[in-house]
């Protein structure tokens, strides 16, 4: 009933700031947990930031805290990760990922095997 396809990677230097986009159709995204995860190659894929539906929680990796920031557009079924000083080990496939049945809209989701809903990547690569 969701699809999403993501948009926005590229081929950038170290130091430079992207922001990816996730346009889900189908569906409106309100009451829908989302997430944003990455895969290098020859790694597990990562969680990278997550947000409830309603924004009252937001959470992010280690590795990109401070730098990356998550955001939605209801209205435009839309969810945004900003990345900003983009290093060299942030080289990945970038996916965006909803989930479902979050009744109350307070929690955000790390584990890949919770979300419902995928799209088929975006590329960032980063040279230093």
């Amino acid at each position: 009933q969701v699809q999403l396809v993501e948009s926005g990677g590229g081929l950038v230097q170290a130091g430079d700031s992207l922001r990816l986009s996730c346009a889900a159709s189908g569906r409106t995204l309100s009451y829908y947990a989302v997430g944003w995860f990455r895969q290098a190659p020859g790694k597990e894929r990562e969680f990278v930031a997550g947000s409830s539906w309603s924004m009252y929680n937001t959470g992010y990796s280690d590795s990109v805290k401070g730098r990356f920031t998550i955001s939605r557009d209801n209205a435009k079924k839309t969810v945004y990760l900003q990345m900003n000083s983009l290093k060299p080990e942030d080289t990945a496939d970038y996916y965006c990922a909803a989930k479902t049945g979050d009744a109350f809209g307070l929690r955000y989701y790390t584990a890949p095997h919770e979300y419902d809903y995928w799209g088929q990547g975006t590329q960032v690569i980063v040279s230093s």
